[in-house]
């Protein structure tokens, strides 16, 4: 179906007419209950997994008589909300897209020539479709379990292999959240690894705006002083760790800056350069420079502008930052049989052992789009890359002759694809006037020149209407003149790009799917299987909810387009952040942190600006402790690290509860001191602590304030509301509760919410009105961060309903439950309720196995994957155990087989115990099985090749081979590479 030359999904309705005809008569055939059924909606019925009878079978499983009962057990009535949420009523999956749908046709998308780091792009269809499109690809996990995750990690070491390449330098992590971020982690790197005590940061006023500001955020927790200034006239007697210049700038100059690095490296100052790849093709690289970090976004890699995001930042070093780059770097190794395979590497592991030494919080990535970037380049090709760039350079210079022909003055003559453009008063107002009735948006200096930059997208008619809004007389003006070089010749590259042959392999659209498709076999996804994780909430990411992502009117719009063209953004925002308050019991919510990490950081620096701003405290408010859990996710120290607080661990009891008379002790003993608690509820341990009135009041006590990590929301929505049980600030992570997918390990939104006293602090952006009046800088590049994700909780929000959210998580609490009851006999649940119930996840302890027959956690999650199940967590919160989050989107039929194949392993294990099976060879020490293992000629196992592969019946019908054999993760770290082997290695 075509609407205005643009596709859409053929049940989409065409027109708002329709759409009221669909919504009508949905909702007349529903009143007549031919849509009703019991317990909700009808898109919760096909959320939630469980049915009626299964529910009720698990229920006399648990010994209880309804959901109710077992909620009422699980859940400390203390808790529990007296009031109903005050939701709009369910709408159908038909009646929720179409109002998506008038949301959409709210927006106005023009086109983009604001540049800033956001430019309009073409996503080849093979991977729009095959990638983005594909729930094969957006429905898996973080790849902790490399054995069953080959696919998306050799996507992201071609990813990290393109970046290497581009930049220059050796090592690149496999993406961060954004380029204003990523900018920041820099500057911390930096600041991190200086020898001397030196505490000042330069940044040239040519880097983006949004980046300077979110550099301003992070920098004076840290206690770093942040000069904002011309990079060539800087006083290098100021003694500074860190500089950073953009290249090329904001402005669309290329600076020649190898000068101004030798003199940088003279002054013992670390260089970091923003860089953008498409120009990175054509320009020399910031390694070949002389940088020491090069960081930037991929969004013009395949990757629309979605007002904002999601978007895969990138970071190269030279090698003395290996072990300390932040987020994720992918490493090579090899499997048992001696097969090279990829793997998380360093500091994945490491960040969680410094926790609040960690020099970064980040612990994800933006894999899912790193991965369509990467798949773009592959597509393409370093000739395509460099047809592509040369063509944006070409129509550039085109323009830029062209410009001064009718007599403008050009603010740069060096320039890739961006030009800054002097233009009288009159003219600029006229300018202005032409390209808002053309549809164009372009973007406008404080200094009154005007900015242009062009993309993949542009073509030669586009340049004929940029001059003709300046001030050029009809058809004509495009090839008059000999385009304006804007890169001499000694400033080009010459050193080659991806010259590795796996972007010099697949061009065809033949050969790019099924290299697509051959990468998608090797990862175990939601299509596959449940995926168990604990904490992680892996649940359905209904299709309804992910067709609005890829529309034009949610995804092809610039981050800082004009208002008055994103009014249907502001409406689904505005919604949303309603909901989100309404659900969490807060005053005020912001959408900008996107992660959870970043939601953290934001909500203890707005703890923190609350305290600075007291009346009775003032600017020297010493309120800088901490105190945090020692069951605490890593992410919580190093957030309070980065949010210049100190930290004061607090013990848990033997059923993992907070100590309450350590909290108190800890409380009183810094109270002139206390700004606040990190607490994750219901508990890490998969538990709600029955004294979360008293902890809370205990800090408030003591002049503190109470931040909870909402990573378990899963387990209150509709049965309590933080804000009215003690906490002042929450995250949510809508990758999780709230079905926004988790890609592979990314995208994930992160945003906060508050009570009224934190209202006015929440954080603000230079070009938006977002925030509150006393807020705190931005903490993301993009004012509502990775916009063009929301659409995926409000469909949920608004296809479940008040009832059908409330279901969700008692089904939640009941499916845990019921893998905890079959499951405990075989693993002891560790921590239960002081009614036995845990909340929506469990964790089973295999402590007392190693102990006697030498089996650990890892070689039961191994295990699993033979039986075609992803590992639940394994180690955390506790070594040697295993937390499970069954989640409620997941059948009893599923929960069922998931349990047989524990237990199965359980008799594995027995006979390990028995003397039946060797303790070094058998059968769990051996795990994961490949296809190439069990069907080679020379079997010497002491087990049989069918109890290998096909350890239950039912694996047969749904078999799922891991393409490696298990990870040598040791060797993979004492040999690092983390760019694409050699072709040699795959033969």
């Amino acid at each position: 179906m075509q609407r205005g030359g643009k596709k859409y999904f053929f049940f989409v309705p065409s027109d708002k007419r329709f759409s009221m005809s669909v919504i009508n008569s949905v909702t007349h055939s529903a009143s007549r209950g031919e849509h009703s059924f019991e317990g909700g909606s009808e898109f919760t019925r096909r959320h939630v997994g469980p049915g009626p009878l299964e529910q009720k079978e698990m229920l006399q499983e648990l010994g209880c008589e309804s959901l109710e009962q077992l909620c009422r057990e699980a859940v400390p009535p203390s808790i529990r909300s007296k009031q109903k949420l005050a939701l709009s009523p369910a709408l159908t999956e038909v009646q929720a897209l179409a109002e998506l749908f008038d949301l959409a046709h709210k927006n106005h998308v023009y086109k983009s020539y604001q540049g800033m780091g956001y430019y309009p792009c073409i996503t080849p269809a093979v991977i729009l479709r095959n990638v983005l499109e594909s729930p094969g690809w957006y429905t898996q996990y973080t790849p902790y379990q490399a054995e069953i995750s080959q696919g998306r990690l050799e996507a992201l070491i071609n990813f990290q292999t393109m970046i290497c390449d581009l930049t220059g330098l050796p090592v690149a992590n496999a993406s961060l959240l954004d380029e204003a971020t990523a900018m920041a982690e820099a500057m911390a790197l930096a600041y991190g690894s200086r020898n001397e005590g030196k505490s000042r940061f330069f940044v040239s006023n040519q880097c983006h705006p949004q980046s300077i500001e979110v550099l301003k955020t992070r920098a004076e927790p840290l206690g770093i002083e942040l000069d904002v200034g011309d990079w060539l006239a800087m006083d290098w007697s100021r003694e500074y760790f860190g500089v950073c210049l953009q290249y090329p700038g904001t402005g669309g100059e290329v600076p020649d800056c190898e000068e101004w690095i030798r003199t940088a490296h003279s002054k013992n100052a670390f260089v970091v350069l923003a860089s953008d790849p498409m120009s990175l093709v054509l320009l020399r690289s910031p390694g070949e420079l002389g940088a020491d970090i090069a960081i930037g976004s991929a969004q013009r890699f395949g990757v629309p502008m979605g007002f904002g995001g999601p978007h895969a930042a990138f970071m190269a070093t030279k090698e003395v930052f290996t072990r300390k780059i932040p987020g994720r770097l992918i490493g090579v190794s090899k499997d048992t049989e001696g097969n090279h395979a990829f793997r998380l590497a360093l500091q994945t592991r490491e960040q969680h052992i410094r926790r609040e030494k960690a020099t970064s919080n980040i612990c994800t990535a933006q894999v899912l789009l790193a991965i369509m970037s990467s798949f773009y380049a592959v597509y393409h090709g370093p000739e395509g890359l460099r047809s592509i760039a040369e063509r944006i350079h070409y129509l550039t210079g085109i323009l830029a002759s062209g410009l001064q022909k009718l007599g403008h003055r050009l603010v740069h003559q060096k320039f890739f694809d961006t030009l800054q453009v002097e233009l009288a008063s009159d003219t600029a107002a006229r300018v202005r006037m032409a390209s808002e009735t053309r549809k164009i948006n372009l973007r406008y200096f404080a200094d009154g020149t005007v900015g242009v930059s062009l993309s993949e997208a542009s073509t030669r008619e586009d340049v004929q209407e940029l001059l003709e809004l300046f001030g050029g007389k009809g058809n004509g003006q495009v090839g008059q003149s000999a385009p304006m070089v804007g890169i001499p010749g000694d400033w080009r590259r010459k050193t080659e790009i991806l010259t590795h042959a796996v972007f010099n392999s697949y061009h065809s659209e033949t050969e790019m799917l099924r290299y697509i498709r051959r990468l998608e076999s090797k990862d175990l996804s939601l299509a596959h299987s449940m995926i168990p994780l604990g904490s992680c909430t892996m649940k359905l990411n209904a299709t309804a909810e992910m067709i609005p992502v890829t529309w034009p009117e949610f995804g092809a719009i610039h981050p800082f387009a004009p208002e008055e063209q994103t009014l249907g953004y502001r409406v689904l925002f505005e919604k949303l952040e309603k909901d989100l308050a309404e659900m969490t019991g807060f005053a005020a919510v912001s959408l900008q942190p996107n992660a959870g990490s970043q939601g953290e950081y934001a909500g203890l620096l707005v703890i923190r600006k609350y305290h600075r701003e007291k009346s009775d405290l003032g600017k020297d408010s010493k309120r800088d402790v901490c105190l945090i859990p020692k069951s605490a996710h890593g992410t919580n120290p190093a957030s309070a690290s980065m949010a210049g607080l100190k930290v004061v661990v607090v013990e848990c009891d033997a059923q993992g509860n907070i100590d309450i008379a350590d909290l108190k002790s800890k409380a009183e003993a810094h109270s002139k001191n206390l700004a606040a608690l990190m607490v994750t509820y219901p508990s890490t341990h998969g538990v709600f602590e029955e004294g979360i009135r008293e902890i809370c009041e205990i800090v408030h006590r003591y002049g503190g304030l109470v931040y909870m990590d909402g990573a378990n929301m899963n387990a209150q929505i509709g049965l309590c509301r933080p804000g009215e049980f003690g906490p002042d600030v929450c995250h949510l992570n809508l990758h999780k509760t709230f079905c926004i997918p988790h890609g592979g390990g990314g995208p994930g939104m992160g945003p906060i919410a508050v009570n009224e006293k934190l209202a006015p602090y929440l954080p603000t952006h230079p070009f938006a009105k977002v925030g509150g009046a006393k807020g705190i800088g931005p903490v993301s590049a993009a004012p509502w961060g990775s916009s063009s994700i929301l659409p995926i909780p409000y469909a949920y929000i608004r296809m479940m309903g008040a009832e059908g959210l409330t279901q969700a998580t008692e089904v939640a609490i009941l499916n845990a439950n019921y893998v905890a009851s079959r499951l405990n006999s075989s693993f002891p649940v560790l921590y239960k309720g002081s009614k036995g119930r845990v909340a929506h996840e469990c964790i089973l302890d295999l402590r007392p196995l190693k102990a006697a027959t030498g089996i650990e956690v890892e070689d039961v999650a191994k295990r699993l994957m033979d039986y075609g199940f992803h590992a639940p967590t394994i180690s955390f919160p506790v070594p040697g155990t295993l937390m499970i989050e069954p989640t409620e989107s997941e059948s009893k039929a599923e929960l069922d087989r998931f349990c047989e194949a524990m237990i199965s392993i359980r008799a594995e294990i027995r006979d390990i115990e028995d003397g039946k099976s060797d303790a070094k060879n058998n059968v769990l020490k051996h795990a994961p099985h490949t296809a190439l293992a069990v069907t080679r000629d020379v079997w010497d196992r002491p087990y049989s090749r069918e109890k290998a592969a096909f350890p239950l019946p039912w694996v047969r019908s749904r078999k799922f081979w891991p393409s490696v054999s298990r990870i040598d993760a040791v060797g993979g770290d004492r040999n690092f590479t983390c760019t694409c082997p050699p072709v040699s290695d795959y033969a």
